[in-house]
């Protein structure tokens, strides 16, 4: 089955929470709710406070996992699927997949969430942000000491086996692609090579 085209329009905006939820989500597939998910990133330091209100603050917090959940929704589908429900999250294998379980296209959640105007913040300052997100998720799965060295965009790309004219959208798909391929908690993933990637898309999602 294929995936709708509409539902590939990746946002301009990556959610770095992709990968540690991935992570979260591989060692306990199911049993999941926002605020326990929450809890646990708090844990690891990958969600800090993001607002002096605590209501807005909760908001805020929801908002950005459940983004992150339906981005990596797109990005699991159609290997596994990742059943996005505020109380009942979990992380299907393709064969615990319902029979002709896909993507909503028309799913009013999923729009809601998907759109960064519904963080009530202007881009600018939401893109600050995710580079603050960023470098949390660097120091967390330690690249500012991987073997590799200072990344530059040139390597970046080498390591992305793209052309230096590459668009946006390439780069975007190219490093899901392989985040998901040197995800640590992947059968056959590789820490090293994923901190590496991780330091490259840091460089040219810039």
């Amino acid at each position: 089955m294929q995936q709708n085209s509409c539902l590939t329009t990746a946002q301009d905006l990556e959610n770095p929470l992709l990968w540690p939820i991935l992570e979260v989500l591989r060692k306990q597939p199911s049993g999941w709710k926002v605020h326990i998910l929450a809890s646990e990133l708090i844990e690891h330091g990958l969600i800090p406070i993001l607002d002096s209100k605590p209501e807005k603050d909760l908001f805020k917090r929801n908002f950005l996992i459940m983004n992150a959940l339906y981005q990596l929704q797109e990005t699991l589908y159609p290997e596994q699927f990742l059943q996005v429900e505020a109380m009942n999250i979990a992380l299907l294998s393709s064969r615990g997949m319902q029979q002709g379980r896909s993507i909503e296209e028309h799913d009013p959640l999923r729009e809601y969430y998907t759109d960064w105007a519904n963080y009530e913040a202007e881009q600018g300052e939401i893109r600050r942000l995710l580079d603050e997100f960023w470098s949390r998720y660097r120091d967390y799965v330690g690249s500012h000491h991987t073997k590799f060295g200072n990344v530059s965009r040139d390597k970046a790309l080498r390591v992305f086996d793209l052309h230096y004219d590459a668009t946006d959208s390439e780069i975007r798909k190219r490093w899901r692609k392989l985040a998901l391929k040197w995800h640590p908690d992947r059968q056959n993933g590789d820490s090293e090579q994923f901190r590496l990637v991780c330091e490259a898309w840091h460089v040219l999602r810039a």
